[in-house]
């Protein structure tokens, strides 16, 4: 077989495969590139006319690569970082920038990160405009891929394993996530509470009457899970959306809850609660920022990464 001709290859033809293989669907990557379906599929014919190689099949509902498609991938994939970062290295001037973002993140995670995040606009973007949206969900994947938000910020416990997975083994990695503090959870009561002395049983915390923050409304959580694993559990008598909620509540009553530690801080009413350590072990809170591949390389996106790992490093060296 001839070998290709680089010279007369058509670089938009990369930019294909390198769609066609992060989506592993011929739909969405023409969503993605705003062409219709039979231009991707010429596209991919005439680069397996180039490179003599199938590249994608159908599986299923959507496409697998070849044995070579996995292996060029990688380089593919860098190469086109590298000439679009070289073509456009400064796109986005903060100074002069009118863009508005939609994050969505739980209202505990926004009161460490914003007043970080609103001093950075007032100092270098003052033309950026931010719209904070309540996180309903501990996979916001689906809110990420229909444009809902630009960037999710929380704890998603399913969500970075299952990438962090894909990413060693080199399959298609539809979405990027960066960590930005590790968080702590612990059982929070009145400061006068019988249970605020000494040191909590797991029996005194399986007794108590229990409220429970829940963003979707459902009346289990993580917690309840690390009970059934030792075969226990608690009665949740309230179930609330809002981390701010269960802070007022416990204040003016009998009912635990269950918070981040670092949040405790900025409820305005720390005074008024004590903090006691799980009586059992819950796995590590990891909160992480989440985002589409389509924003991987988009210098707005870069730079509203940028300016909230800032503001976490600023919340949390406190």
């Amino acid at each position: 077989m001839t070998p290709p001709n680089f010279r007369t290859l058509d670089l938009n033809l990369l930019r294909v495969f390198d769609e066609v293989m992060a989506e592993r669907s011929l739909t969405r990557a023409a969503r993605n590139l705003s062409l219709t379906q039979p231009a991707v599929s010429n596209a991919l014919r005439r680069l397996r006319e180039t490179l003599g190689d199938d590249l994608v099949q159908r599986s299923g509902q959507g496409m697998a690569p070849t044995p070579r498609a996995v292996v060029i991938w990688p380089a593919v994939r860098e190469a086109l970082r590298q000439l679009q970062a070289s073509l456009i290295p400064n796109e986005f001037v903060a100074a002069e920038a009118t863009t508005a973002f939609v994050l969505a993140m739980a209202d505990a995670t926004a009161a460490e990160l914003i007043p970080g995040l609103s001093e950075i606009l007032e100092r270098e973007a003052r033309g950026v405009s931010i719209r904070v949206l309540p996180l309903t969900t501990r996979d916001p994947r689906r809110m990420l891929d229909e444009q809902a938000c630009d960037l999710a910020v929380g704890y998603f416990p399913s969500v970075v394993p299952d990438l962090t997975a894909k990413e060693q083994n080199g399959e298609a990695m539809p979405f990027f996530f960066q960590r930005l503090y590790d968080g702590e959870y612990v059982c929070v009561m009145r400061k006068d509470h019988p249970l605020a002395g000494g040191v909590l049983s797991l029996d005194d915390f399986c007794n108590a009457r229990h409220m429970l923050v829940s963003f979707s409304g459902r009346p289990y959580g993580f917690i309840d899970e690390s009970l059934a694993a030792l075969g226990r559990e608690r009665r949740v008598v309230l179930t609330v959306n809002q981390f701010f909620t269960a802070g007022q509540v416990v204040a003016h009553s009998n009912l635990l809850t269950v918070l981040p530690r670092h949040f405790v801080r900025v409820t305005g009413i720390a005074e008024q609660l004590a903090l006691q350590t799980l009586p059992f072990a819950v796995s590590p809170v990891h909160v992480d920022s989440l985002w589409h591949r389509r924003s991987e390389q988009r210098s707005a996106h870069v730079w509203l990464r940028q300016a909230i790992l800032r503001a976490a490093e600023k919340a949390f060296s406190i």
